[in-house]
């Protein structure tokens, strides 16, 4: 019917096939590296927490975030109700994959999964949701739409050609 859905702590494949048999084509927090790769062979959507990814692994002792990334095995990484999360682990998974791949995973990786075609990336005749970091890496400019939504000291200044 054109609803989105998504399983939640798939612990195996069998798990995984039984959510895809359903329909439901987005795995989050697959708890395994096993339900991981039977999300991957399915084409199955993988979503991780960036929480996992800052703390280093799993706070309940399941498959670590930052491994499933370096593997190939996400998509797209979540918030996980911790709003500077993503930023972070960004942050931090650049050193193992790049910047521009990391940033994938906040950014254009959850727009593709969620189906909104007109965001995620920079490109013409996209949204243009915008955010600008400061040489130490704080958030200092962001824009939402084409809008300026908020800008600090730094960002301001960047804005009107001043200098800091």
């Amino acid at each position: 019917r054109g609803v989105m859905l998504g399983s939640h702590d798939d612990p195996d494949a069998e798990t995984r096939q039984l959510w895809r048999s359903r329909g439901v084509a987005l795995s989050e927090f697959p708890e395994t590296h096993e339900a991981a790769l039977a999300a991957r062979s399915g084409g199955d959507g993988i979503i991780l927490g960036s929480p996992n990814v800052m703390r280093g692994g799993s706070h309940a002792g399941k498959v670590s975030a930052r491994d499933m990334v370096t593997a190939g095995l996400c998509d797209a990484l979540a918030s996980d109700y911790f709003y500077p999360a993503p930023l972070k682990a960004a942050q931090i998974l650049a050193d193992e994959i790049g910047l521009p791949a990391a940033w994938t995973l906040v950014s254009d990786g959850p727009a593709r999964l969620l189906g909104m075609a007109d965001r995620g990336r920079i490109a013409a005749g996209l949204r243009a949701d915008l955010v600008v970091l400061d040489p130490d890496g704080r958030v200092c400019l962001t824009v939402a739409g084409g809008c300026v939504t908020y800008a600090s000291g730094i960002g301001a200044a960047a804005l009107i050609g001043a200098r800091i």
